[in-house]
């Protein structure tokens, strides 16, 4: 699979993403559910939390990309979900250093919600794959 970056203006690489991304050469393609920090018995796992809750939803994505027989580094469009868009910036390096070491910076989209799906939910993390 080949990735081409497209970003006609700069300033997007200091957030950690690109503009959008020419993908060439997959044969397969994850669509995937927004994962949140349910645990594995659909509860809610660090009410409040932002940092723990983004840590534990790229646990939930990389989980589903692993049975999914893919990576990290597969996933080409990542869309975010928060309750409070001024507290995820403050914690969204615990995503950065994930997608830095997985050598990605997948376009997408980030939007402030007035809920999620459970009481205690602060973040939701839905991606797309290609391998």
């Amino acid at each position: 699979m080949k990735r081409t970056a497209v970003n006609p203006w700069e300033w997007n690489i200091k957030f950690g993403f690109h503009q959008a991304e020419l993908v060439e050469g997959h044969s397969r393609m994850l669509v995937c559910a927004g994962q949140t920090s349910l645990d594995e018995n659909g509860e809610v796992a660090h009410a409040g939390d932002m940092a723990a809750q983004i840590g534990l939803c790229l646990d939930n994505v990389e989980t589903i990309l692993h049975e999914a027989g893919m990576k990290l580094s597969d996933v080409v469009r990542l869309n975010m979900y928060t309750t409070d868009v001024e507290q995820f910036l403050q914690h969204v390096g615990v995503m950065g250093r994930r997608l830095e070491a997985a050598g990605i910076a997948p376009p997408g989209t980030m939007l402030q919600v007035s809920g999620l799906a459970f009481p205690g939910l602060v973040v939701e993390l839905e991606v797309t794959a290609l391998a």
